[in-house]
């Protein structure tokens, strides 16, 4: 969702909305031509092809803005987002491998590469790490390029898949109770501000805030909030299917291959036969079936069922979905009147997905690469090492850091020596001074990571 053109200006946390021209030194423009920061709050496609109507935009959502005693609703059901919020080890068992690490070897036979010493999988990291700043960098400068290059939300998807079919090695239940012990707390401790701060600007919940405890349904909030809240759909959708896992394993073991193909049918159904209802269950049922395909990858790349694919079939298998979703996206381009991923109908998010992370995962199983190289550059593996230690607190608190960025840059331009030399016109200027508030949330408010995984709080992990 685009912020609109250069004569949108922002208005700190009420929203970013408006086509007013931004004057004087508080002028934000971004580049010629370039989206800007304002990624849409203002008419929404319909999803199924039904006609425009006016509705809440969504960050990452195809679903309808509802409305329900005066609460405002979004439902979202495409991917952006930021992230598996999963670390890739399960923390209940300090001393389980990693899912993708293999055996452990002898410190002998594996001296060097620090990412096997500790059971982590720097692939896995890597990618997760990637589409962590994938996803803040969509949420500020609103390229529509971007789910084109990285489908950063497929990809967790298909990340938190493949962890989640080697946990589930384990009890089913305590597996499933373990990540939603490790997910809620960070969750409540974020809510806390944002429900608080709504309750401060005219917002009063009705039974509706039962989702803010447990958020299998979309969590109400007011228009005020909306770009704090809106993001909740990840974890939503992650819910769903942390929950439906263990059945949906045991059906993918019985028929791997088909099930993984006919994991596509749903989204189909949704568009060219049956619509859900545009309410919560129908959101959440809609982002279920949009990357119910790149979950079920990751249960392919654990169980063994990529390797054992020939590279031919793959790769072609994998081009087939992409270009059709490719084909989808821009054949409606002047229909939604953008190519971006996270504002067209959910299949062509669906198949884009789709062939992107079955790429990326065969490449993982059948090369058996681990990105364990990443040790010799010791920042840069210890950068990663943060961004997945504290996946959770990065993705729910980089919409607010967002935020913050516009009133600290309104503060810059009251110095002469800032208005000179910096630049605060600058998109890249408040990408930059985002990722500072980000790092300061790190050690701020990441600690509660540790502590819903049962660990001692650590400002960095």
């Amino acid at each position: 969702m685009s912020w609109g053109s250069e004569q949108q200006r922002y208005q700190g946390y009420e929203g970013y909305q408006g086509q007013q021209e931004y004057q004087g030194q508080q002028e934000y423009q971004g580049q010629q031509g370039q989206q800007g920061y304002d990624y849409g709050y203002g008419q929404q496609p319909d999803p199924y092809g039904q006609g425009r109507q006016p509705q809440i935009p969504q960050q990452y959502g195809y679903g309808q803005g509802y409305v329900d005693h005066g609460q405002v609703y979004v439902t979202e059901t495409a991917p952006v987002p930021v992230i598996e919020p999963e670390p890739a080890a399960d923390a209940a068992v300090p001393t389980e491998p990693s899912p993708d690490a293999g055996e452990p070897e002898s410190p002998a036979a594996d001296p060097a590469p620090k990412a096997k010493r500790t059971g982590r999988d720097r692939y896995f990291d890597a990618l997760r790490a990637v589409a962590l700043v994938r996803v803040v960098a969509y949420h500020t400068f609103g390229w529509a390029w971007a789910g084109l290059v990285f489908p950063s939300m497929g990809v967790m998807f298909a990340l938190a898949g493949s962890l989640m079919a080697k946990s589930l090695e384990r009890p089913a239940l305590k597996v499933v109770k373990s990540r939603m012990r490790r997910l809620l707390p960070p969750f409540w401790f974020w809510s806390f501000f944002v429900v608080v701060a709504m309750l401060i600007h005219d917002w009063m919940p009705g039974w509706q805030i039962v989702f803010w405890i447990v958020p299998v349904g979309d969590p109400p909030g007011n228009q005020w909030g909306i770009q704090a809240w809106e993001i909740l759909w990840y974890l939503r959708t992650y819910l769903w299917f942390v929950l439906m896992s263990p059945l949906l394993l045991k059906v993918f073991r019985k028929a791997p291959l088909p099930v993984l193909l006919l994991s596509l049918a749903p989204i189909l159904v949704f568009q060219y036969a049956w619509q859900p209802p545009s309410n919560r269950f129908g959101s959440g049922l809609t982002d279920f079936a949009t990357f119910l395909f790149c979950w079920l990858v990751g249960f392919a790349h654990r169980e063994g069922v990529l390797q054992r694919l020939k590279p031919a079939l793959v790769i072609l298998a994998s081009l087939a979905l992409l270009a059709y979703g490719g084909w989808y996206t821009f054949a409606h381009q002047a229909e939604f009147g953008t190519y971006d991923l996270d504002e067209v109908v959910p299949v062509a998010q669906t198949f884009w997905s789709a062939g992107f992370v079955t790429l990326l995962m065969y490449f993982k199983a059948y090369y058996d690469v681990d990105f364990a190289w990443l040790a010799r550059f010791k920042r840069l593996d210890r950068i990663v090492t943060i961004f997945n230690g504290r996946a959770v607190t990065i993705y729910l608190w980089h919409e607010i850091a967002l935020v913050l960025t516009v009133p600290l840059i309104d503060q810059f331009w009251k110095v002469p020596a800032f208005e000179k030399w910096l630049p605060l016109e600058s998109q890249w200027f408040m990408f930059g001074i985002g990722w500072v508030l980000i790092w300061v949330a790190i050690p701020l408010v990441g600690w509660v990571e540790d502590v819903a995984a049962k660990k001692k709080p650590k400002l960095l992990p």
